[in-house]
Formats: structure tokens, C-alpha cells, sequence
């Protein structure tokens, strides 16, 4: 019996990038009360860590996974914050989040230059390799996989072989590709990696993740703005006695731990990709039939999360339109980019191509209740 057939076992469907609907078994692992120094949890953390490298196809010798409770920004600071005294960050912005690291690094004094771009439009490769060749300051380049934004994809591979090829330390932020986009490490020649528990993995708040080049780590110690955030004195104190320096979210761990288990089975990265793409394939033939357009070009838009412009019609309100949606049990997002009138759909979570026929019929019965007539419908 699959979730979809057992009545009442989730609430509102959430097509948001997260926190997202998580399958009923997810929710039930966290049904339990452990110690954090529990030998039973301590397990759960380390099978964690280990499933984390085994999805991202990495080698242990090589590579290892520090947990950080919080969001995936306090991930996101803990890298940043890694980064030398002396070292200067090449940050890539085109959205909210590539300006939130630029934020990060004016607020804790780390020395970094931005590359800005429009919210639609991904980095330039070309544009990476002169500002690396203008200013050999530069140590370290980050980079957002998918902005959350819009639902844009940057050329994270290309990027990477230019950061390579000038002996710079690479960050990508995978918030919300890793998991259903694959990642391939060595061809993007990633030293850091971080994203989430509740994003494309399909588990609860409560924790962020780093994946992080050996090498780089260790040569990370004594750099921590924080003592919250250090990732090496988190990595070393894993190695010396397993556990989580401070409180950790034990029940966020032990759903994760099920969601690990649940992207095994659906076939790993590529199994997931293929739903969720499916999901997107669905949504964007049923909102173009509608009328609807997407705010990034379609050759630069992932299958993550997608934005879409709100009709020019003045019968249209989205605030009215939100809310209705979300009494018949459906939650989008609103728009986050800095120019135009739009709002976001996702397509991740424990969701399946009827749920999202199910959120395009809704769609086209509440802008009919609206009375928005421009549309085709």
C-alpha cells in the first residue's frame, strides 16, 4: 500500500522547497526518545554519515560528512566561516541565496568579492576566470547549485574546472539539487558541499550538512569565526568519540535515517531525479496549457522548484489566490525575486505526478472562482 492510499496520514500538501511532505514512515521514525549519547543513536549518526557519502558516490579516504544542528544557512556560515583570516571569497550571486552568503561573509569580516548576476540568468564560466585573473587574492569560490530563488541552475562543473585550474578551493551550496540532481565531485572538483535534511533527501528540519574535501578540512583548523560552527573541531570530535559536541536533534536523525533508507530503495539520485522530473514535466505542460509563463529561460531552469509570473489580469490577487489553494490543502510559494510579480511551485517531497494533476486542477478551478479571464483554461 503505497502513502497516497492510506486516508489521513498527511496534512496539506506542500509544494514548497522546504520543509516539504515526508513520507508517512519518515515521520513515524521519529517516534522515539534517545539520549544523545545513546550507543543506538550514536549508530544512527554514523550509518548517516556513511549513506550520505555512499549516495554522493565519494570515498571515505577522501571525503567525510560533518552534521550541524540548524538550517542549511548555518551550513552554509560554518563553510564561510573556514575560510582564513587572510583568504578572500569569489561569490557568485544571482538570487537570494548567493546574496545571503555575500551577507555572511560582510557580517562575520571575511574578505570576499561578488559577482553579480540578474536572477534569471546562471554565471558565465568566462566571467569566473577573469575576476580569478584580476584579483589572485581570490582562495575560495561559492557558488548556489539551484537557486531557490527562481529555480535556477548554475554550470557548476565549468566553474569548478576554472576554481581547479587556479588552485582555489571550491563551495558549492546544494540546498536543494543534492539528493534529486546528481553531483558529480570529481568532474566539478567540489571541496565543500553543503545542504539539508528537509530538502531532496525527504527528511524534517533540524539539521544542515557539510561534505568536505579531507585535505581542505583538516587545513580548515583554527580558521572558525564560531565556535558553534567549527566544522573541524565537529569533525574531530566525531573522530574522537562520536558524538555531537552539543545537543543534537535526535529525532531530525533518526527520520533522516529512514529517508536514507527510502532514496535507496527509489533507486538513489537517479531514482528520485526521474520522479521528481516527472513532477516538473507535469506541472509545466499543465500551467503553460493555462497560460501561465516561467520567469527563467527554459534552457537554465531545474526540475527543482519553478517560479511562474502572475497573470497581468486585475482579477488577480495572489495573496487571495494562496490562500485559497491552501484551504483545499495545497501550499505554493511566493515569489522571492527581486523584479517582477510571480510565486514558486516545487515539485519535490513525497509527492507523485497526481498530486501535482491534483494541484493543477485546483489551480484552474480557483482562477476560475477568482474570475481571472485571461488565462486559456
Amino acid at each position: 500500500m503505497t502513502d497516497r492510499a492510506i486516508p489521513g496520514w498527511k496534512d496539506k500538501t506542500l509544494f514548497t522547497p522546504g520543509p516539504l511532505t515526508t513520507s508517512r514512515t519518515v515521520k513515524q521514525a521519529m517516534l522515539r526518545d534517545l539520549g544523545a549519547r545513546d550507543g543506538g543513536f550514536l549508530r544512527v549518526v554514523a550509518e548517516n554519515r556513511r549513506m550520505l557519502l555512499k549516495a554522493a558516490e565519494l570515498d571515505p579516504e577522501e571525503y567525510d560528512v560533518i552534521f550541524l544542528q540548524g538550517s542549511g544557512t548555518y551550513g552554509v556560515e560554518a563553510v564561510l566561516g573556514a575560510v582564513p583570516r587572510d583568504g578572500r571569497v569569489l561569490v557568485v550571486n544571482n538570487g537570494a541565496y548567493g546574496a545571503r552568503m555575500a551577507r555572511i561573509c560582510a557580517v562575520a569580516g571575511i574578505n570576499h568579492t561578488v559577482l553579480a548576476y540578474p536572477e534569471n540568468l546562471p554565471a558565465n564560466p568566462a566571467d569566473i576566470e577573469i575576476a580569478l585573473m584580476d584579483e589572485p587574492a581570490i582562495t575560495h569560490v561559492a557558488v548556489v547549485h539551484l537557486e531557490t530563488t527562481s529555480g535556477l541552475v548554475n554550470p557548476i562543473d565549468e566553474i569548478g574546472a576554472i576554481a581547479a585550474r587556479h588552485e582555489k578551493q571550491y563551495f558549492v551550496d546544494a540546498m536543494c539539487s543534492f539528493g534529486a540532481v546528481p553531483v558529480d565531485f570529481a568532474k566539478a572538483r567540489i571541496d565543500w558541499l553543503v545542504s539539508s535534511a528537509n530538502k531532496c533527501l525527504e527528511g524534517v528540519p533540524g539539521f544542515t550538512f557539510v561534505i568536505a574535501r579531507l585535505d581542505c578540512l583538516r587545513g580548515s583548523k583554527g580558521n572558525a569565526r564560531s565556535l558553534s560552527l567549527d566544522l573541524h573541531d565537529q569533525w574531530e570530535y566525531y573522530g574522537r568519540v562520536g558524538q555531537f559536541r552539543f545537543t543534537p536533534p535526535v529525532q531530525s536523525l533518526l527520520a533522516f535515517h529512514q529517508a536514507m533508507v527510502e532514496l535507496e530503495a527509489e533507486g538513489g539520485v537517479a531514482g528520485r531525479a526521474a520522479r521528481y522530473r516527472g513532477n516538473f514535466e507535469t506541472l509545466l505542460a499543465g500551467m503553460r496549457a493555462m497560460g501561465f509563463a516561467e520567469y527563467v529561460p527554459a534552457e537554465h531552469q531545474g526540475y527543482i522548484i519553478t517560479t511562474f509570473m502572475c497573470p497581468d489580469d486585475p482579477s488577480f490577487d495572489f495573496n487571495v489566490f494562496y490562500d485559497r489553494l491552501s484551504l483545499r490543502g495545497y501550499d505554493i510559494y511566493s515569489g522571492k525575486v527581486a523584479e517582477g510579480n510571480c510565486f514558486r511551485i516545487g515539485n519535490i517531497g513525497r509527492i507523485f505526478q497526481e498530486d501535482m494533476e491534483d494541484l493543477l486542477a485546483a489551480i484552474r478551478d480557483t482562477l476560475r472562482a477568482m474570475g481571472v479571464g485571461t488565462l486559456n483554461r
